[in-house]
């Protein structure tokens, strides 16, 4: 019994036993498609502040897109989908292809981190008529 703690110290790798140094925290993993296969990608890191009842234009993407809440509820909408809402401190890839439009339906602010690997140059989102 007292060989699984050993055996467990001795896969944790020694930054995370050390006290005083900062250690990431997984926020979310997920498998996705869709991503550029290019030699160069641009990593794009963005945020967005909504007012009560503020919404995003209809879009899509061309690659898919991790969103991360700072503050606040977010709704989203996507076509074929249950409409979902994260919480601060959640986070969710957006699919790319899928037309879709997020609200902000509380009656607080929202911030919103966003994430985006693209081909250098291209357009965060596309605009759906």
């Amino acid at each position: 019994m007292r060989l699984l703690p050993a055996l467990l110290l001795a896969c944790t790798p020694a930054w995370a036993q050390e006290p005083g140094l900062a250690r990431p925290q997984l926020l979310h993993r997920e498998v996705v498609t869709g991503m550029p296969r290019g030699e160069e990608q641009e990593v794009q890191v963005l945020t967005a502040s909504f007012r009560p009842g503020d919404r995003t234009v209809f879009h899509t993407h061309r690659h898919p897109v991790t969103v991360y809440v700072l503050e606040g509820a977010f709704t989203l909408e996507m076509e074929g989908r249950p409409p979902m809402t994260l919480r601060a401190g959640e986070a969710m890839v957006e699919p790319h292809g899928v037309r879709m439009t997020g609200y902000n339906r509380a009656e607080a602010p929202l911030r919103v981190l966003i994430v985006y690997v693209a081909e250098p140059g291209m357009p965060f989102l596309d605009l759906v008529p």
